[in-house]
């Protein structure tokens, strides 16, 4: 950003998050100033060179404080409570917002008419309506979604669930991240709403297949029935109105490939990384 004889300060919300956290990290090899928003800074183990504050985006009010001297936000999106949260930014001085948002927000697929896409898109607008610089970063399907998957093949190779050809566009969430630094950092991304997504699509079998290339073992898809993969959910603690949801999001997917968009290499300058890469970073997490 602009220096106007005063070093940034950076606030990054959800910094404990699957993106939250590689942004602070992206922001500090940057040489910035970074302020990381948690709940728990005794449980957050953020990285040594980040202020830690301590706020709930739940409870807007404990956010404010953590704004003061702040210059841009990086704004995890938490149900009803953004109009607080970017008021607070706007009486603190912030001048710029990156939202994580999602790319379900424009899809129009079965089942894409939900309360996440809703409470999405309720977000955008406060966001839009603040009046500050605002930067929209939608993400597909987030690559690291599949470790729910792990139980079961570090139980026995083979994944039980819904809709196997169900296409993605997987997107390693560091990828994510650096497109939030750049965001945050330079200029030129005002009003800009970035679609991100892995480089190909895959359906669930492939994903599942393309862990077990990872691990060194074969892993296998086996598909559910819609119904008792709902049986399934809320035995695990799903609530039925999540379930129906997701199969029916699911079942929209099925067949269709999903877009895949260059946004990732066109902001940080090289390919998004590929669902393989971070399979293979992770792979300890499925053995």
């Amino acid at each position: 950003m602009h220096d106007d004889g005063e070093k940034s300060v950076f606030l990054v919300t959800g910094a404990t998050g699957n993106v939250g956290r590689h942004v602070v990290e992206g922001l500090l090899a940057e040489g910035q100033a970074v302020r990381a928003l948690t709940r728990d800074p005794a449980a957050a183990r953020l990285p040594a060179g980040a202020e830690v504050a301590v706020g709930d985006l739940t409870r807007p009010e404990t956010v404010e404080p953590a704004l003061k001297d702040v210059s841009a936000l990086f704004l995890f999106p938490s149900p009803g409570t953004a109009g607080p949260v970017v008021r607070a930014a706007k009486r603190q001085g912030v001048r710029r917002i990156v939202l994580l948002s999602s790319s379900a927000v424009a899809y129009e697929t079965e089942g894409a008419d939900n309360a996440i896409v809703a409470f999405h898109k309720e977000i955008e607008r406060e966001v839009e309506a603040s009046g500050l610089e605002w930067t929209f970063v939608r993400p597909g399907a987030f690559a690291v979604n599949t470790l729910q998957w792990a139980p079961q093949i570090r139980a026995g190779d083979v994944v039980r669930g819904p809709h196997a050809g169900a296409e993605m566009s997987m997107i390693h969430e560091r990828d994510i991240a650096d497109v939030a630094v750049r965001a945050l950092l330079t200029d030129g991304h005002a009003g800009a709403k970035y679609v991100l997504t892995g480089p190909e699509s895959l359906n669930q079998a492939e994903q599942a297949r393309r862990i077990g290339q990872a691990i060194g073992r074969p892993v296998r898809y086996e598909e559910l029935a819609p119904a008792a993969a709902r049986e399934e959910m809320l035995r695990n603690g799903v609530p039925a109105a999540f379930a129906d949801m997701l199969l029916a999001f699911q079942a929209g997917l099925v067949g269709v490939p999903a877009e895949v968009t260059t946004a990732v290499e066109e902001i940080t300058g090289r390919p998004a990384r590929t669902f393989d890469a971070w399979a293979a970073e992770r792979a300890a997490d499925f053995r």
